[in-house]
């Protein structure tokens, strides 16, 4: 997997953005203003839009990342008065590489969850998404509130190409201690803001949603529900009660899709509901 330091060809990177949720915020774009800069490099899409800017100030180098945020004139400034170099990588390729930096970071400071899952649940969990939408190689997954990585792991093993995201980073920390997270296909992001940082997708999963509480958690869990909607074409949300999967359901409705709700006998506790959702 190449890093980020070694598709702009320096030794090593700082980025400026502290986490990966913080890749939005228009503040760290003026950090790179107040470096001595002696070198740089900038990184243009395949569209030749600026998604990354590196300045090199004692020896170290500092970037700045613009997949999410619009490229900031004074830094685009500094970087022409330095005379550096100008790299092109499809935007993909760098948004995996930020997102493997940051899943590092956050394995070496963040201690894993307890991994308290039963030893059958990731084979059950396989078989129903298997049911339900079988083997499609390569299609783009958005696995939405992802915890540990069971889904991640199921759609992989299907042949599809998930993109998780949870703000639990004990969790997340876990899914990627045990493999069922991909370094380079995971970020730890508030899920009511998942259309800042993910693009539309084909599918999208919330396995095991829940658990929903009326006037207490319930727009909260809304928020996360439709930002799923609004990422994918075609949406699997699984529940662990009857009454969820109906609040789910009334939720899609209200969006103009349509939804069938079955139940899933597999297991009595984990994904017993099932909503299943189409544009």
């Amino acid at each position: 997997m190449v890093t980020a330091a070694e598709l702009l060809e320096v030794p090593e990177l700082r980025f400026v953005e502290p986490s990966f949720a913080e890749l939005t915020d228009e503040l760290y774009s003026s950090v790179l203003l107040d470096l001595e800069a002696t070198d740089g490099r900038l990184l243009v899409d395949e569209k030749d839009d600026p998604i990354a800017i590196a300045l090199r100030d004692d020896d170290a180098w500092h970037v700045a990342t613009f997949l999410y945020r619009t490229p900031f004139v004074l830094a685009l400034e500094r970087f022409e008065e330095t005379g550096g170099e100008i790299y092109q990588e499809p935007r993909e390729t760098w948004a995996r590489a930020v997102r493997r930096h940051y899943a590092g970071q956050l394995s070496r400071q963040v201690q894993p969850a307890i991994n308290d899952l039963p030893p059958d649940r990731t084979a059950k969990a396989a078989d129903l998404v298997a049911e339900v939408w079988g083997e499609r190689d390569g299609v783009r997954v958005i696995d939405a509130c992802c915890g540990s990585g069971i889904g991640a792991s199921v759609l992989r093993s299907l042949g599809m190409d998930p993109l998780s995201y949870d703000n639990d980073a004990a969790l997340l920390a876990l899914g990627l201690a045990e493999g069922r997270l991909e370094p380079d296909a995971v970020c730890c992001i508030d899920g009511t803001l998942a259309s800042d940082y993910c693009s539309p997708a084909p599918l999208g999963l919330g396995l095991m949603m829940g658990q929903i509480y009326p006037w207490l958690n319930e727009e909260l869990w809304r928020g996360l529900v439709e930002q799923l909607l609004a990422l994918s074409e075609e949406t699997l949300i699984t529940l662990g009660t009857e009454p969820e999967a109906v609040l789910v359901g009334s939720w899609a409705v209200e969006a103009g899709r349509g939804v069938e709700i079955v139940e899933n006998e597999r297991d009595p506790i984990y994904d017993r509901w099932i909503c299943r959702i189409r544009r």
